[in-house]
């Protein structure tokens, strides 16, 4: 980080924007200063798809058969409505006051502090916070279970279906965050654009292939299963359907949730043309693309399995055969969640750097520097408080996954928790405020009434998937669980 971090206000406690270090000569820098941002169209796109079809995408088949064929598709389609729309609302926030040559904000947050300020600044970091860190936990937990779910398909074909081949979660979380630990070390979000590439390219592998492996599942019976209202009484009781529903909901919104890192993003993005113009193309391709797949994915999973639709279509066990190409999409599933693991973790770090440096700009342990030689490239900057913070992050993000290793049910409550305050509320807000559009005019009580509506959403859905984790911990021993 440059000196001019530690010279900024000392109250802007949520601010987790990255200063580069300068360079000689206008050519390098961008008009803030900072160092020409090369991100394109293309680069934006992979870092929003990478975000977007997560381990979500996996939960979609369940999240349709609690539906069933009228609501689930049209759910979909109202949260890509949504986000898109709300998404679009927040690129004009990018900069304050003019949408080209304006002041730049960093960070969500610090487009939050420079269009409504106050208290709704540091109620937005914590929420931001905490989802990303939610965010950091769920993904964990899910490429242990894909990297189980390699090991299981073997044995159970080794062992012709005869051996259940249960095993523990423990040791793949703690591979998983070992190499986690090692990625971290990567300075900021720009020097991370190849990992979402290769990621992007890794959650097209499996989704094409859990598709894949619905249509010919369907292809195979010759019959649509299940029904146009959802999963039926008797399968489950009428209590049981209606939280499965209500945690269905989070289940969909986390699979649209990236509004959270949208900003940051749209930081790497190079102009002219103007970032707010490049961010909708993104935005528009990124969701348009992520809703065919959703769409695509839970539907034909739905088709497969009808009311037995796994929480995880390609871990669960689903499917059965062929086992080495479950093995390649849960592979993919791994390799894709190790590049989103820091999409999503790299603004918490920049944050808690900025925060240490601007209140210790002469600590040695912070600030300082080491340049170690790598051949054939750059020589790699480690910093002594980067190396420990972000490796005591991962670790504790790994312990808590281990506590509490709730794919769906932690889906669900991360989907409710960052859908309403991040995808809606704020974007909201700062589009009434940097349009100024009239109070009680048409376009401000259309805006709020679907703030409303969304607020109600996520709060039908967290409700659900507490439930759910209340029913599960009833048989949960920690440190303890098995697949």
């Amino acid at each position: 980080m440059s000196e001019n971090a530690a010279t900024k206000n000392q109250h802007q406690v949520f601010d987790v924007s990255i200063d580069n270090p300068s360079q000689n000569g206008s050519e390098c820098l961008d008009d803030d200063g900072r160092l020409k941002r090369t991100g394109t169209l293309c680069t934006a796109s992979a870092h929003i798809i990478t975000a977007v079809i997560g381990s979500g995408v996996l939960s979609l088949a369940w999240a349709v058969a609690q539906l069933g064929w009228i609501a689930g598709p049209a759910v979909m389609f109202l949260f890509s409505f949504v986000t898109y729309y709300t998404s679009s609302l927040l690129t004009y926030c990018y900069r304050t006051g003019d949408p080209v040559s304006g002041k730049r904000n960093y960070t969500y947050t610090d487009a939050v502090r420079s269009i409504l300020g106050g208290y709704k600044v540091k109620a937005c970091g914590l929420i931001q916070y905490l989802n990303l860190f939610g965010i950091t936990i769920g993904y964990t937990i899910a490429a242990s279970i894909s990297m189980i779910a390699i090991k299981r398909s073997n044995c159970f074909h080794e062992s012709g279906g005869k051996n259940p081949c249960h095993m523990s979660s423990n040791p793949y979380m703690i591979m998983f965050g070992v190499t986690e630990i090692l990625l971290s070390q990567i300075p900021d979000f720009g020097q991370i654009w190849w990992l979402s590439i290769v990621a992007a390219v890794m959650s097209f592998t499996y989704s094409g292939i859990g598709l894949g492996l619905g249509i010919a599942k369907v292809a195979a019976t010759g019959t649509f299963r299940g029904s146009l209202t959802g999963i039926s009484i008797g399968t489950v009781t009428q209590a049981q359907k209606i939280w499965r529903s209500f945690q269905a909901l989070g289940d969909i919104a986390f699979a649209y949730s990236f509004s959270m890192i949208l900003i940051e993003i749209q930081d790497t993005v190079k102009s002219p043309p103007a970032e707010a113009k490049t961010m909708r193309k993104a935005t528009k391709l990124s969701i348009a693309v992520t809703t065919t797949f959703y769409l695509l994915c839970g539907c034909m999973g739905y088709a497969s399995f009808g009311d037995f639709a796994p929480g995880n279509l390609l871990t669960g066990f689903g499917f059965y055969n062929p086992f080495w190409l479950l093995d390649i999409a849960n592979a993919a599933i791994v390799i894709h969640l190790v590049g989103a693991y820091q999409v999503f973790c790299q603004p918490i770090f920049a944050f808690i750097e900025k925060l240490a440096t601007q209140r210790l700009p002469e600590n040695y342990f912070i600030t300082k520097e080491f340049k170690i030689p790598i051949p054939g490239y750059h020589p790699y900057k480690l910093n002594l408080f980067r190396l420990v913070w972000r490796t005591a992050f991962v670790m504790l993000t790994t312990v808590i996954s281990m506590l509490l290793p709730f794919f769906n049910d932690v889906v669900g409550i991360l989907g409710a928790l960052g859908f309403w305050p991040l995808t809606v509320y704020f974007p909201v807000e700062m589009y009434i405020q940097q349009k100024k559009i009239s109070k009680w005019s048409s376009r401000w009580i259309c805006l709020k009434m679907l703030s409303i509506a969304c607020l109600m959403i996520s709060i039908i859905a967290g409700t659900g998937s507490i439930v759910g984790v209340i029913f599960d911990l009833k048989v949960y021993k920690p440190f303890k669980t098995t697949y």
